[in-house]
């Protein structure tokens, strides 16, 4: 395997029923225009050298793995190999070939988004390993990370899509989405990083038997937002579905926390309290934000891949 072999996915931002996703409610999610490649060489020595680069050139993760510990890994505590070695050893699983048909590897991975932005550095990665060993993505997440799948989805598709869980199974949708009012559409960063994992734990333990009922509400917001037909049936149906999320949550919004005298509707996207915020607003609200120190705002058409 002389030859470089070089994979890309696409980053995601996951617009409508967050948490929800995973108990079968239909989430509405955007893939990104950032995303991650994957770079594989042949090497020697049975091991993967790997080395992964963030969106700045810096390298933020090197490291060499022996195929045996691949193969056989050692339980041991969290840390970016040990995360790495569980990915890889459930894709010898589902593919053992890799590692009994070449001498090794040299493996680089580059991000072309900030690392902390939290717009999919595990899932692009997993969806490329998936593409380069030629094994399902979804099996390969469920495997070694866990989560609704969605993130795949939008590491697979151009488009923006609906993504359901039936029965354990992701069902994906791409759709039409181009509304008139994406100048109106911000996405703030509010510099600090989510861990999904946790928020995940936080949310198991809160939701109530009637989660069904909630379920129906968030579906139906989502329809909403998907066809909006001006940025301010879009806000209102933003505002319901962050009240909706809130009172799940037991959580205050992220408007009602940080940003009340805000004059736009603001959407928490993903895990609560980190990562990005969807803003719609009448007018340029890069001034209103950066007064607050939040300086990264990126608007729709830089940041949403069409």
């Amino acid at each position: 395997m002389n030859t470089k072999k070089t994979f890309y996915s696409n980053g995601k931002l996951l617009i409508t029923a967050e948490y929800l996703v995973l108990d079968g409610a239909k989430a509405f999610a955007l893939p990104t225009k950032f995303g991650q490649n994957l770079s594989i060489e042949q090497s020697n020595n049975s091991e993967i050298i790997w080395k992964s680069f963030d969106a700045d050139g810096s390298v933020w993760f090197e490291d060499s793995l022996s195929f045996s510990e691949i193969k056989e890994p050692i339980v041991k505590e969290d840390s970016v190999k040990n995360t790495l070695i569980k990915i890889l050893h459930e894709a010898y699983l589902l593919n053992p070939d890799f590692l009994n048909q070449e001498p090794g590897y040299q493996i680089t991975t580059e991000l072309t988004f900030p690392k902390k932005w939290g717009l999919g550095t595990s899932s692009t990665l997993i969806n490329n390993i998936a593409q380069w060993l030629n094994i399902n993505a979804f099996e390969l997440l469920n495997n070694s990370f866990g989560g609704s799948g969605y993130d795949i989805a939008c590491a697979q598709n151009n488009n923006p899509i609906t993504y359901q869980l039936k029965q354990g199974k992701p069902k994906v949708e791409t759709i039409s989405f181009h509304p008139n009012f994406t100048d109106n559409i911000y996405f703030v960063y509010l510099n600090k990083k989510q861990s999904s994992k946790t928020a995940i734990a936080n949310y198991q333990n809160n939701k109530s038997s009637d989660i069904e009922k909630s379920i129906t509400k968030i579906d139906k917001l989502t329809q909403e937002i998907i066809h909006s037909k001006s940025s301010n049936t879009m806000a209102v149906a933003i505002a319901k579905h962050e009240a909706t999320m809130s009172s799940i949550l037991e959580t205050a919004t992220v408007k009602e926390n940080l940003f009340s005298d805000f004059m736009g509707e603001i959407k928490s996207l993903g895990a609560w309290g980190g990562d990005f915020i969807m803003v719609v607003s009448e007018v340029n609200p890069i001034t209103y934000f950066a007064s607050k120190g939040f300086k990264t705002i990126i608007p729709y058409k830089d940041m949403i891949l069409e």
